[in-house]
């Protein structure tokens, strides 16, 4: 689906407000995670994915669901995965091609924008898939980052971590094929509406 026409054009709402706050929480979360603190960044990714949730909720609880909010969400959830796994690979605790696979599902996304702004559509609504999928790769990064301490805990979070990032991963591109498909039927059905009228 495309964003829904019935959002609202409020800037100032009690979730918007809430997806500032993460978006703020990103630089925070890369100077930690760069710099090797890990029990702060911790706290902040889960700062992050406890406000991502409560966002959502307070937007259809408060009936709130806005424009802005429909873009902030994903913003912050795209760049804190970004963030996360250029830090992750800067220290090598994931290989370079988890990030090009995650980048490179972002541009592919990034291409249909033009399609889907010619058409007259905004952005697309988040799928379901996408947001396992994005929860997924929040879900492992902490579990990587737990995976560096040595003895149990760090065996069970490697394993743990590594089976959330191939799930996220897969879900991401999958998520992606739908959007490519969802564009693809937009276009036909514009297509088909033209050659009617004319």
């Amino acid at each position: 689906m495309v964003q829904a026409e019935q959002a609202g054009s409020a800037v100032w709402t009690v979730p918007n407000v809430v997806s500032m706050v993460r978006l703020a929480l990103v630089p925070v979360f890369g100077v930690l995670i760069f710099s090797g603190q890990d029990v702060w960044a911790l706290v902040v990714l889960a700062v992050s994915g406890a406000s991502d949730w409560l966002d959502g909720y307070l937007a259809r609880r408060l009936d709130q669901v806005t424009r802005l909010g429909q873009m902030l969400d994903p913003a912050a959830d795209r760049l804190f995965i970004l963030v996360t796994l250029i830090g992750l690979t800067w220290r090598d605790v994931v290989p370079l091609w988890v990030v090009v696979a995650v980048v490179a599902r972002d541009v592919m996304l990034a291409c249909l924008m033009p399609t889907l702004a010619r058409l007259g559509y905004g952005t697309l609504e988040v799928s379901f898939v996408g947001k396992a999928g994005t929860f997924a790769l929040l879900y492992a990064f902490p579990l990587l980052l737990l995976a560096e301490r040595s003895g149990t805990l760090g065996d069970v979070a490697l394993v743990t971590g590594w089976a959330f990032t191939w799930w996220g991963i897969g879900l991401y591109w999958w998520a992606g094929l739908q959007y490519v498909a969802q564009t693809r039927r937009l276009t036909l059905a514009d297509r088909e509406r033209r050659e009617g009228v004319s």
